[in-house]
């Protein structure tokens, strides 16, 4: 197994024509955990795995309970409870509203869900994911949203899931060889009319640049656009505040890891 990032989805709130949300699925020293399963995922996920029933996944972390970063969690369990009844269960880190999704989505009944699912919830930890370690803190959103960082020996990669502007970023991808941000640009569309929460919720391109500035990240990848954004514009903006590398996420993009 190659170690290596894989975009399975990058899109924010709908995909685009032909595009997911927010998927990323992360292999390391022969182990594969999916970050994230928004609309449109879990076929590309079983694409890259070579099974219909999701075999070869070891763990899903879910970062929040929006259906762009987790809808597709409930097509994974279906694959599972039909595909693969009675196999071992998926170990599945979540913040608890995650969970409460899935079990609305089955109608009030977890009894099959609690089968295919061994529940971790986040933010908390530390947990031992194969070579990882997994930490995560809480980011400000419209709900309850679980950034996460993944550490091993000599490799880290961090993600926001989706956040607004605050300082825990800096901690959360401190040093990261990879950090995954939401560079959600709805600024962009003029047609669509910019949140007016408070504090904001979504970061701005600029924003996740300086994040990754002031936490030392060696790489940093824009992902969680708005569907019609101009991403090399995000990534202009980005690096106008950090000068390390910028890749930007597209759907199919496998990053090889760097260690």
């Amino acid at each position: 197994m190659t170690n290596r990032l894989v975009v399975l989805g990058s899109c924010g709130a709908w995909p685009e024509p032909g595009g997911a949300c927010s998927g990323y699925v992360l292999e390391y020293r022969g182990y594969r955990v999916v970050l994230d399963l928004g609309y449109g995922t879990l076929s590309r996920l079983l694409e890259l795995l070579g099974s219909v029933s999701a075999d070869g996944l070891d763990a899903v972390v879910v970062t929040h309970h929006h259906p762009d970063h987790m809808v597709d969690l409930h097509a994974l369990f279906r694959a599972r409870w039909f595909g693969r009844r009675g196999a071992s269960s998926l170990p599945l880190y979540s913040t608890p509203e995650v969970y409460a999704m899935l079990v609305a989505l089955e109608d009030g009944d977890d009894t099959e869900l609690r089968q295919v699912f061994d529940l971790h919830p986040l933010p908390a930890g530390p947990y031992e994911l194969g070579p990882f370690q997994l930490t995560s803190v809480s980011l400000p959103h419209f709900v309850p949203n679980a950034g996460v960082r993944l550490s091993s020996a000599d490799f880290i990669l961090a993600y926001t899931g989706d956040t607004g502007p605050d300082r825990a970023l800096a901690d959360l991808g401190r040093d990261a060889d990879l950090y995954v941000m939401e560079a959600t640009a709805r600024d962009q569309q003029a047609s669509t009319l910019p949140s007016t929460a408070v504090p904001r919720v979504h970061l701005r391109a600029s924003e996740a640049g300086q994040a990754a500035a002031d936490a030392h990240a060696r790489r940093l990848l824009l992902t969680h656009f708005w569907p019609g954004s101009d991403r090399l514009l995000s990534a202009e903006a980005a690096a106008r505040a950090y000068d390390g590398e910028i890749l930007v996420a597209r759907d199919g993009l496998e990053i090889p890891l760097l260690a």
